[in-house]
């Protein structure tokens, strides 16, 4: 059997790859583990389970609710609500372990498992390990002690998690947002009424579209990742800005009054230069992935601000961050991490805290995001050759070199074997678009010559 998790839990097609035996099992399975793990201290153990509006949803949370409860571990329900608010409620109850259903951006038939540990954190590669492990082992036979009696878990609805995380998410805003007109887009996903009310609680004037989630139609040519809805909506109503989310809002984008996009990078550099005005910004440094855009870097520097590049992955942003005590960070796709407020990326959070921004100066989106300017990207994906040979070969590693010199100082290459996937990535940097299309294609060639 190969791993289960993968980047963000354990993901697939809902009933086909994530069964409700799987569910029931890797429940069980965590419940073990993070028990032995000492998370449990000996008390009761409780959990808060949380979903996306999916319909897939509604079995896998009975299935995990059942597996826990069969191991003894009390269960709050918290229904349908972004993966931040799970995290956030686990934290904030005391609950010993969370489990989020959502397969965030992906399409509905998608679904997936997040497991949090006490605090409402991520769990590090180890306890996933010992999760599968354990999972393995009851799998093919292996007993464990079940509860009897009054031994068994109990199951209840937390009917107040909305208002919690709500009143959480206006609290550690610094100003209101009195006199801003935003358009919400929250892909028919799990911020449909969360982000609404936060925006609405916060003062402004609130125009939304993707919020009417039937089970089936998240993520479907709304939210994050197809903001044409929310540009023409943000131009159509004069709108100040407008913010998308995904499927399970851990994600944020935005659209400036114009229409334009403001990318994962933009948003960094905008609340990066307001928490630093506040005192915010620890060590005043921001921590983003190897694939944010120079112009991000480029940025920051000028602006005094160190940037510190990790591997892909929310994840390893939020590692660095933990490790170094660095207060933001994240990625290009909208995932930010305000980690004195939130234990992962949280896109309800980072809308507020954006259009808290142009409220308090007075100044546009677009004024605001002009700190940085993006430089040309290209992306091409080389499929079908020996990605396990890129940082090997010599060939492709001369090729490089000689691109890097071409670009000089203005300019940057990525080569990057794919996770999931027979293919290596060539992505490429330049001031002029034509220049990095060519030094592209270029080392695209190279890499089908050198691992094909």
């Amino acid at each position: 059997m190969g791993r289960l998790f993968g980047t963000d839990g354990v993901r697939g097609v809902a009933n086909a790859d994530l069964t409700a035996e799987l569910a029931l099992g890797l429940s069980v399975a965590a419940a073990h583990v993070l028990g032995e793990a000492g998370t449990f201290e000996g008390h009761r153990p409780v959990a808060v389970v949380g979903r996306d509006p999916r319909a897939s949803g509604e079995f896998l949370e009975a299935a995990v609710v059942a597996g826990l409860a069969s191991a003894g571990v009390d269960v709050l329900r918290v229904g349908v609500l972004p993966t931040p608010a799970v995290a956030h409620l686990t934290g904030a109850l005391g609950a010993d372990l969370g489990v989020m259903l959502s397969a965030s951006h992906n399409a509905m038939p998608d679904n997936g498992i997040k497991f949090f540990a006490r605090g409402g954190h991520k769990l590090a590669d180890e306890l996933e390990d010992r999760i599968e492990t354990v999972y393995e082992q009851h799998r093919t036979g292996a007993p464990w002690d079940r509860p009897t009696g009054a031994g068994v878990g109990r199951v209840s609805d937390y009917d107040a998690g909305l208002d919690a995380y709500v009143a959480h998410l206006i609290d550690v805003l610094p100003n209101r947002l009195d006199g801003l007109k935003i358009v919400l887009d929250e892909a028919h996903g799990a911020a449909a009424r969360v982000s609404p009310e936060a925006f609405t609680r916060a003062g402004a004037q609130i125009v939304t579209i993707g919020a009417e989630p039937d089970g089936l139609n998240i993520n479907d040519g709304c939210g994050s990742t197809h903001l044409d809805l929310l540009k023409a909506a943000v131009v159509e109503h004069g709108a100040a800005l407008g913010i998308a989310h995904d499927g399970d809002a851990d994600r944020c984008l935005a659209v400036d009054h114009t229409g334009a996009e403001i990318d994962g990078d933009q948003i960094l550099a905008v609340l990066a230069l307001s928490m630093r005005e506040r005192g915010a910004l620890r060590e005043d440094t921001v921590v983003a992935t190897v694939m944010s855009n120079l112009g991000f870097k480029l940025a920051m520097e000028r602006e005094g601000i160190q940037f510190v590049a990790t591997a892909v992955g929310d994840r390893y942003v939020l590692e660095s961050m933990k490790e170094h005590g660095y207060a933001l960070g994240g990625e290009q796709s909208g995932h930010v991490i305000i980690l004195d407020h939130a234990t992962t990326g949280d896109g309800t959070l980072t809308g507020l805290l954006l259009a808290a921004r142009v409220a308090e100066t007075g100044r546009t989106l677009q004024d605001l995001a002009s700190v940085m300017e993006r430089l040309p990207q290209v992306l091409i994906n080389v499929r079908d050759v020996d990605k396990t040979r890129v940082t090997t070969s010599a060939e492709l590693a001369a090729a490089v070199a000689d691109a890097e010199r071409e670009l000089g100082a203005t300019g940057r290459v990525l080569l990057r074997s794919s996770g999931t996937e027979p293919l290596v990535r060539v992505m490429v940097e330049a001031a002029d678009i034509e220049q990095a299309r060519a030094v592209a294609g270029r080392l695209a060639d190279v890499v089908k010559s050198a691992l094909g």
